[in-house]
């Protein structure tokens, strides 16, 4: 096979921790000291020494609270190399908290740095609008963390004067913790046809920070993606 034949598909050297190889893929650049927790069962390919530890203590401590129907879904990976990540070729997002706090959730979580502080948080007030509460994980410090989404998404920076941003909860992939956050009900006649209720909610941000919204609005298809 020569070489111009793998053009744009051969690995690169690494720009930075956490990167895209395509949209579709993670790469990572693993070192000594520097650990990784990751979606169980999305290493696709790694280069070097780089080794796996299934439901970790620090993940089955968390494993009664998080809510995916998963039971405990993360690995810790360390070693030296580059790892390569993915799920079902969904879409992948990468982000660099800076002392930043980042709620997240559960099913569009890929990796993050195995430093940063995470822990699984409700969110309040979803309850009256959703008809049941809402459980994310909350992912905070300064680090690398990795989120995916079923197509491109979109990143709304909420600060940029506008009043609120309103989302779908089901198309919802995270936010900035420090935004202010509420619900609201409507009802449109359109909303009578096809899978509606005719009653649908919204969460909407303002302050400063921003919100990863994708283009999937059905939970029920991320599921059967993930099998």
């Amino acid at each position: 096979m020569s070489q111009q034949s793998l053009t744009g598909f051969a690995p690169t050297p690494p720009a930075a921790r956490m990167e895209n190889h395509g949209s579709n893929m993670l790469k990572v650049a693993m070192a000594g000291g520097h650990d990784l927790f990751a979606r169980t069962g999305s290493m696709v390919a790694y280069e070097g020494f780089v080794q796996y530890e299934p439901n970790p203590p620090a993940v089955r401590q968390m494993a009664s609270q998080w809510l995916t129907g998963e039971g405990a879904p993360l690995m810790r990976c360390h070693g030296d190399g580059l790892l390569y990540l993915a799920d079902y070729g969904a879409d992948v997002v990468v982000l660099h908290l800076a002392e930043d706090s980042l709620s997240v959730n559960g099913t569009n979580i890929l990796a993050f740095d195995a430093h940063l502080r995470w822990g699984v948080q409700r969110v309040k007030g979803m309850a009256k609008f959703a008809g049941q509460g809402l459980f994310n994980v909350e992912i905070s410090g300064t680090g690398w963390v990795a989120l995916t989404s079923r197509g491109t998404p979109i990143v709304v920076d909420c600060g940029r004067g506008a009043d609120e941003t309103y989302v779908d909860p089901d198309a919802l992939v995270a936010w900035s913790t420090n935004l202010r956050m509420k619900g609201k009900r409507s009802f449109k006649a359109s909303s009578m046809i096809g899978r509606g209720s005719g009653e649908a909610y919204q969460l909407g941000f303002s302050g400063q920070g921003f919100v990863v919204v994708q283009p999937s609005e059905d939970s029920a298809d991320r599921l059967r993606a993930r099998g």
